[in-house]
């Protein structure tokens, strides 16, 4: 007897699921009808979310694109770079403020003693006045700087080439400038090498013209009037072994803030124990970067979530629309015996095959800009899968939402007012 009663029983599972299968896809089928009935007005209400869904993953390219681009101009500077500085004594060492400077043998000592390390390279600067070819006198900088110096900076050689370990090593009297230096001096960087120029009324031969790999604008000790010479040579210049930074590079790039505490440590211990020495990297930079990028991707996409619910509101204006126009058909299908439960779902399941109609359209368009952009030209622009993910599951949230009100409407009419409704 309970073998029979467990077999009914799952039978009438078995049934009731059928049924509400059916429904569901009764009603999807219902659907689809009232779509092909009234394209334009559909096609027209998920415009909305055509463009919302579109914005939100454009807005992400976008976000991804300004990050990549900031990235790529800190790592252009040197993403392995460490910069050293005095910054002067301690607490009650006011009078010792420039007493305790770095010299060349603490760059010695770092090589020796911090595995990580490279390349380094001193900075001297020097400053002196010289005359331009339009008849003008200028102040230059002058940078006493080792081999080294090159690679550590990043730097790219237009013309020529960079002082190299024999020059250093014999004393060479060469010079490397920046390209407006030689074409302020000499009018193209073609024309600069091999000529020469007194610094301090030494003669230099210029061997090369240099850049830095991004623009800085000022922030680095390059400026548009650099030259820069042998160390081993800028020394005669200061009479001392006196630098004012000092700049390594890091083997790998997870190393720099460690290899950053390090360098700081056998600084400080060649020296009074109130100096302050400062490493800096742009590690940290390249953190705020990305935030910040992020930040502002985050705001835009506020900003398209918005155009979404603008979407949204249209589309709920729409199905009311739709529910006032359909009420003789919601009272004969209430008399025929759907519940509201049916009718609730019906309406609701409209709204959202709107609204992910839109938003997969949507998602086409956004995703086929960057496609294009790639196909068509040299740029490679970030696309993240992800955002497509997310304006589906948001083109599906704001179908549910705005179509609550009008689907909740209509399954509330009474079915003998709804069949007089004229």
């Amino acid at each position: 007897m309970s073998a029979i009663l467990t077999k009914n029983s799952r039978f009438e599972r078995t049934l009731a699921s059928a049924k509400r299968t059916m429904l569901l896809s009764e009603i999807v089928r219902l659907a689809f009808d009232s779509f092909r009935a009234n394209k334009v007005r559909f096609a027209l209400t998920a415009l909305g979310m055509v463009i919302g869904s579109a914005s939100l993953i454009l807005v992400t390219t976008i976000g991804l694109t300004g990050k990549q681009y900031v990235q790529k101009l800190i790592q252009g500077i040197g993403i392995n770079e460490v910069e050293v500085e005095y910054s002067g004594g301690g607490a009650g060492a006011i009078s010792d403020f420039r007493n305790d400077p770095m010299r060349f043998d603490d760059e010695q000592a770092v090589d020796a003693q911090v595995p990580a390390v490279d390349a380094s390279s001193p900075v001297v600067p020097i400053h002196d006045r010289i005359p331009f070819a339009s008849g003008a006198s200028k102040e230059i900088l002058i940078l006493g700087v080792s081999p080294e110096y090159h690679d550590v900076r990043n730097l790219v050689t237009v013309n020529g080439r960079f002082f190299d370990d024999d020059d250093e090593e014999t004393h060479a009297q060469v010079a490397v400038v920046a390209v407006k230096f030689a074409q302020e001096m000499f009018g193209s960087t073609d024309e600069a090498i091999n000529q020469s120029i007194k610094l301090s009324g030494i003669p230099f031969t210029i061997i090369g013209v240099f850049k830095e790999r991004v623009e800085t604008f000022g922030a680095t000790e390059v400026t548009d009037e650099t030259v820069l010479i042998p160390y081993s040579v800028a020394r005669y210049f200061t009479g001392t072994d006196v630098v004012n930074q000092l700049y390594f590079s890091i083997r790998d790039q997870g190393d720099v803030e460690e290899a950053a505490k390090e360098i700081q440590q056998v600084i400080h211990s060649r020296h009074k124990p109130d100096s302050v020495y400062k490493a800096q990297t742009l590690t940290a930079l390249i953190s705020v970067a990305g935030q910040s990028a992020d930040a502002l991707t985050i705001v835009l996409l506020l900003v398209a979530l918005v155009t979404l619910a603008v979407g949204g509101v249209g589309i709920m204006n729409i199905m009311l629309a739709n529910v006032r126009a359909r009420i003789r058909e919601i009272g004969i299908r209430k008399a025929l015996g759907a519940t509201s439960r049916e009718i609730k779902l019906q309406f609701l399941v409209e709204a959202v095959l709107i609204s992910l109609a839109g938003g997969l359209a949507g998602s086409i368009i956004g995703m086929a800009i960057p496609y294009s952009v790639r196909l068509f030209t040299s740029y490679r622009l970030p696309i993240n899968g992800l955002s497509v993910v997310i304006a589906l599951l948001a083109a599906v949230i704001v179908g549910v939402v705005f179509g609550t009100l009008p689907a909740t409407r209509a399954a509330q009419m009474d079915p003998v007012e709804s069949l007089k409704y004229e």
